[in-house]
């Protein structure tokens, strides 16, 4: 008896019958022999880890706070700053272990803690932009190509619309759109106190989510609507319609499970750009607010303060940007691989 590949024989009432493995157990075993793409998501989950308990490494007396500053912050920048400092210059603090392991930046705050800090800030960005962009992608793509007609052509015009404009000169005018309203606070009506007070909560992050989430998903929808162009002519949906299944049955239970794959894939290449674009806003000053820690903002403070004479001020925060972008571009490449049977040689 010929036995499928990925199938396994098992004796049942004295006959050999297939045990055949799920769809998901498959891709797995597929995205595990990417050992890069294994390796980068042990990373990013270890990244992740350590931005969660950031807050329990600082109680604990291993990292130090991250905004504290070794020195008096109106001295002005000399070489004699080039010389390491040490956690024992104040007896009042609880001087933690790890301190200065990093070196530390112009103003004498340690940049350990800052890089732990700041992953809080970018892997933030990257999951929630990625989040956003999903949602409102799938939304509007599957409305739009699942009832098509007229109510396709208005939502792609209005797609192909927001794809002509550029994408990063847009966040930079909203994100400077906000800061002004930030800073004119008492002139912005109820609704803008309320936004802004929330925005100052949350560091600046609130509006660079609102910033985000109006551009990201366009991607996602065009995708969306393809595959659902592509799926809902096919003879499994065509027999649910003719046993009276509705349309939110038929697009929840025969559409998504077949487009969600391919999207998947997109969205994790999403988040490094979420990060990337984050950092770059931070090093021109329009991201989060100071003394918030980013690695886009450790970085533009390296600049500013010379990094020649101190190299490990934009060595560890570019190091971190990097590794994790590169780690979750990889983590894309091996399900890109695992999820598509087109690309395993089957």
């Amino acid at each position: 008896m010929a036995v499928a590949k990925g199938a396994q024989p098992i004796a049942l009432g004295g006959k050999t019958q297939e045990k055949v493995r799920s769809p998901l157990r498959d891709a797995w075993e597929q995205f595990a022999r990417n050992k890069l793409s294994v390796l980068s998501l042990v990373y990013v989950i270890l990244v992740v880890l350590i931005a969660l308990t950031a807050d329990i490494w600082h109680n604990a007396g291993l990292v130090d706070d991250p905004i504290y500053q070794h020195r008096d912050p109106t001295s002005t920048f000399s070489m004699a700053y080039a010389e390491p400092l040490t956690c024992t210059q104040d007896p009042k603090r609880m001087n933690p272990q790890w301190c200065f392991m990093f070196g530390a930046d112009t103003l004498g705050r340690d940049n350990m803690s800052r890089i732990v800090y700041g992953s809080r800030i970018s892997l933030t960005v990257g999951f929630v932009g990625a989040t956003v962009a999903l949602i409102i992608g799938i939304v509007y793509g599957v409305i739009s190509g699942y009832y098509g007609g007229g109510i396709d052509n208005l939502m792609m015009r209005i797609v192909d619309i927001l794809y002509a404009l550029p994408e990063l000169p847009i966040i930079i005018l909203f994100q400077v759109f906000f800061k002004t309203l930030a800073a004119y606070k008492e002139k912005v009506g109820p609704l803008g106190q309320i936004m802004i007070d929330i925005n100052d909560s949350m560091g600046g992050l609130f509006f660079l989510f609102i910033v985000i989430g109006l551009t990201s998903w366009i991607g996602i929808a065009r995708l969306a609507r393809g595959q659902v162009l592509s799926y809902k002519q096919k003879e499994f949906v065509e027999a649910a319609r003719s046993i009276g299944a509705r349309d939110r049955r038929i697009i929840f239970t025969h559409l998504l499970p077949n487009i969600i794959g391919p999207i998947v894939v997109v969205i994790v290449g999403f988040v490094p750009g979420f990060i990337f674009t984050e950092s770059a806003l931070s090093y021109l000053g329009l991201g989060v607010n100071p003394p918030t820690p980013s690695w886009g903002q450790m970085i533009a403070t390296a600049q500013e303060g010379g990094f020649l004479s101190r190299p490990w001020m934009i060595l560890w925060p570019t190091l971190a940007l990097g590794t994790t972008v590169m780690a979750f571009y990889l983590i894309g490449n091996g399900l890109r691989d695992a999820l598509d049977p087109r690309l395993r040689g089957e």
